[in-house]
Formats: C-alpha cells, structure tokens, sequence
C-alpha cells in the first residue's frame, strides 16, 4: 500500500467508509436498493469469462458485496480514476472531464432506450481496455500457470507466495474439492465433460498481500478428468469476512457472509458468478472460484487524457449495468429520472459526486501520506 497513492486506495477500503460515516449522506441521492460491490475501483474491474466462454469487462471482486446505495460504487469508482489521473500527472481539468463522463455512462444504463447486448457495451471501449481484451482472449492454461504457480508443472512451488498447509488443512480441502457440488462446478465450464472426476494434485495457503494474513485463503491444483484427457485447473478458496459497507435490507439476505459474497456475485456478474460456490472450511465460511487465465484486472500505471475519459464513461456505464439488471423497467426510470434531477442543464457533473470525490481525495491523500512515514519508521526499527 505505500507503493503508491493509487495502491493505498485499492487496500484503504475501510478509509473510504470512514469518510461515508462522517459525511452528509442526506446531500447523496438514494437510489433503489441494489446489490452494490462495495468496493468498485478500477482494479475491481477487467475481463471476466463465462461457463459457455463468452468474456466482459464486468465487476470482479465481491468481498464486500451489499445490497444498498448504488452511488457508493458509482463514487469509489470515482475516486479510484481520479488517483490513475493523478498518478499519470494528468491535469485537474481532466478529473474534471472525467466526472462528467462517469455520470454520462452511468446514466446511460437506465435510459428508456438502454440495450443488454454485449455489442452495444463494448462499442465505447477505450483502446487501452481493447488492448486489454485482446490479451485475455489469447490466455491459456499456460498463461495462467506462468503467472499464478510459475511453471506449468502440477506443483505449487512453496516460498514468498505459496505456503505449506497443516495436515489438518489439507485433509479438510481434500474432503471439500472431493464433494460432489464441487465437482460440478468445476466441471461446468463448456469444454469439460460433465462426468470428469476431478482430484487434488496440491494445495498451499496462498499469500494475496497483507489482508489475506490470519485469514482462509487457498490456492488448490486441480486435475479434471484422467489419462490423456486429464486437464489442470487452479481453484481459490477464500474466507468471506463481514463488509465494511452498510448493509440495506432487501429481499432474504443471505445467512452467512460466503453466501453473502456469491449473492453478489450472482447478481452483479453473471459470468463469475456462476462459477462460485459458498461452503464451509475448517468450520468458516469460504467462498469457491476456479481462477480462468482470461479473469484480468485493469491495472493503470499511465492513461492518456482521451483514454482517461473514455475509461471514465466505459466503467461507469459497465456498473450501471450489474445496478440496472437488477432494477424492473419500473425502477429502472425512476432511478434514471432521480439522476437527472440531480443533474445541471450542462454536461457538468452533479455536485453530489464531484464534492464527494474532491473530500476523498484529501482524505486519502494525507491518509497516505501517514502510512508512508509508519512504513518508513518501521523500516528503520
């Protein structure tokens, strides 16, 4: 997190509903209570595939899914590209161009005329999310096994990522991945045959960064079927821990917090979520996803201004749609109208969301700032 501003907000999500707690939440439109991500930055976003192996830029990551507010996600998202513009040196007028082009493409998720097609979403994409795209398309096993276990042997090599698991642990996913359910789910994508057996080749505690520490969190190398048709697979297990975001109540909420990350995940993003499941590990609640190679972050180390706004309105558009298959026609004007009228005559951005992302940015900059010395303190102890 003290690499850089744009790492500090991505890691601080707990800083940013500090601020929400502290902040006039009267002054924000509330909209129809919606599964939200609740962490909506850039890096939470990217290429998703599906069972069939279709792909979409879709929401990623739903550790801290809720149903509530919508413009929560809509104003992290928007905090998370002012820090890219900031941290490509690009000037103040452009965060501003920016803004206006987030609520054009979230807007434009409710409209009356707005289409569910994947045409009509992808034909606004910036070259730097095509580019992107195109990458993922091209992705094999090989890829991900060069990224994720460095090799594409059935081992997960052991040191500063992969750590040994306890006996214990190990015979609690052995018994997991051996379920049946399981077994389906991994099993689900198209080019597999639906009666494969599936078995562990290894398994290690896999180190995400400091917020995977003290917490579940598996890599487990699956093998899909036998002989010459026998295919490798990598499965996450993952911890589901309670949400920083405010919770609203709607409709059954699910019972447990894995069953909470997979609802989201279901609601927001078809295609990942359709490929987890909840359950239970060493008496926690986990959520479980096979890793695709074609599953890709958005990471931006330097934007152009016009890719900057193009990416503003893109994403934005794109949450406004995992918001708006949620909503009926209905609810989707209503929502649409609230917008609106919150809207100036001009292409300006509502004064909601830019006030918003302007305290954010200060917030999180002197909060950034703090850690750095902690860090380097730290380091000199």
């Amino acid at each position: 997190m003290a690499r850089s501003v744009q790492a500090y907000v991505r890691g601080s999500t707990v800083q940013f509903y500090k601020w929400l707690e502290r902040t006039n939440r009267a002054s924000l439109p509330h909209g129809p209570d919606v599964w939200i991500c609740g962490d909506c930055h850039v890096g939470n976003l990217g290429p998703v595939a599906s069972v069939e192996d279709d792909l979409e830029i879709q929401i990623r990551d739903f550790d801290q899914a809720v149903g509530g507010n919508p413009v929560y996600d809509l104003i992290r998202l928007g905090l998370s590209l002012a820090m890219a513009a900031r941290g490509s040196t690009l000037p103040g007028v452009t965060t501003a161009h920016m803004m206006e082009q987030m609520i054009e493409g979230y807007e434009a998720a409710f409209a009356p005329q707005a289409k569910e097609n994947t045409r009509d979403l992808n034909a606004g994409m910036p070259d730097i999310l095509r580019r992107l795209m195109r990458k993922a398309e091209s992705r094999s096993w090989k890829h991900l096994a060069d990224d994720r276990i460095e090799g594409i042997e059935p081992v997960l090599p052991l040191g500063r990522r992969f750590w040994p698991l306890t006996p214990d642990e190990f015979r609690a996913i052995d018994l997991l991945i051996s379920q049946e359910r399981v077994r389906r789910l991994v099993t689900s994508l198209r080019a597999r045959e639906a009666d494969a057996q599936v078995r562990i080749l290894d398994a290690a505690y896999w180190v995400k960064g400091c917020s995977s520490l003290g917490k579940l969190r598996y890599a487990v190398l699956v093998a899909v079927g036998a002989g010459d048709d026998e295919r490798h697979c990598l499965v996450d297990i993952k911890e589901a821990n309670p949400p920083a975001a405010p919770r609203a109540l709607i409709g059954e909420l699910p019972f447990d917090h894995a069953h909470r990350v997979v609802e989201g995940a279901r609601h927001l993003s078809p295609f990942l979520g359709d490929r987890m499941m909840p359950a239970v590990l060493l008496e926690k609640p986990v959520f479980i996803r096979e890793i695709m190679p074609q599953d890709l972050k958005i990471e931006i180390k330097q934007i152009s201004i016009e890719d900057a706004e193009q990416m503003a309105k893109f994403l934005s558009h794109v949450v406004g749609r995992a918001h708006a298959r949620q909503l009926s026609a209905t609810d989707r004007k209503t929502w649409f109208g609230e917008l609106q009228r919150n809207r100036s005559k001009s292409l300006d951005a509502p004064t909601w969301l830019w006030n918003s992302v302007v305290d954010l940015i200060a917030v999180h900059e002197a909060a950034y700032l703090n850690h750095c010395r902690r860090y380097a303190l730290e380091k000199k102890a």
